[in-house]
């Protein structure tokens, strides 16, 4: 006798159901994150040379709207303290962290469902042996006098193959959750570098930056 994929799937009871459904939720909360957080990790390495020349010439709106087009966690903060220019140092860098902090939760969105389903499913996986233990030595008892060590290891068997499928969708979970939280910090030191540099460049003592920060503040103020 072989043993196959499906044999042991089968064998394995009603656990195999939510070590099942849990597997497919890992693969796609793992599909979806890397595809998002990929798209997050896109660098323009022209865009803060650009966001400079526009507030050397005191444009702030295509700052803004250069931010915008560019759609990247770390365009958003940059876009956040250009709407703050005018205001004290401390209020532009606060704005900046909060929305860092908005940014950070919105890439770990399904990221907790991964550490559970890393500590949960060996743990269902030992539930599913833990019963089948249970019902082998139900049957071994029930046999009587026809009892068997045939009896006695076609139980075990089948007990232990749900200890195999919970430590495959936990171990599985564990490498997709330390991958994505690496990418994510990846993100955040390049959040880290773009904030360092607009906070440099709004702290040059140049006329042009007093200038342009006056005439943003005069726009803001006709505006309202």
């Amino acid at each position: 006798m072989k043993l196959s994929f499906w044999t042991l799937v089968i064998d394995g009871g009603y656990i195999m159901i939510p070590l099942a459904i849990l597997l497919l939720l890992t693969i796609y909360v793992f599909t979806e994150r890397f595809i998002a957080i990929r798209r997050a990790s896109r660098e323009d390495k022209t865009f803060m040379n650009r966001i400079r020349d526009y507030v050397h010439e005191g444009d702030i709106e295509s700052a803004r709207n250069l931010c915008k087009m560019s759609d990247t966690p770390y365009s958003r903060l940059i876009d956040k303290g250009l709407s703050r220019i005018g205001r004290n140092m401390n209020d532009v860098l606060v704005a900046i962290e909060n929305t860092g902090n908005i940014e950070v939760a919105n890439l770990g969105k399904g990221l907790p469902w991964l550490s559970t389903t890393a500590a949960g499913a060996p743990m269902l996986g030992f539930l599913g042996t833990v019963i089948g233990m249970i019902d082998a030595f139900f049957s071994l008892a029930s046999a009587g006098t026809a009892a068997n060590i045939t009896v006695l290891s076609s139980g075990i068997y089948q007990a232990l193959v749900t200890t195999v499928a919970g430590l495959v969708v936990g171990i599985v979970a564990l490498f997709a959750y330390n991958y994505l939280v690496a990418r994510i910090n990846r993100v955040m030191n390049l959040m880290e570098q773009k904030t360092m540099e607009f906070m440099d460049l709004l702290n040059e003592p140049s006329w042009w930056l007093s200038n342009a920060i006056s005439s943003h503040s005069t726009l803001s103020r006709c505006h309202r």
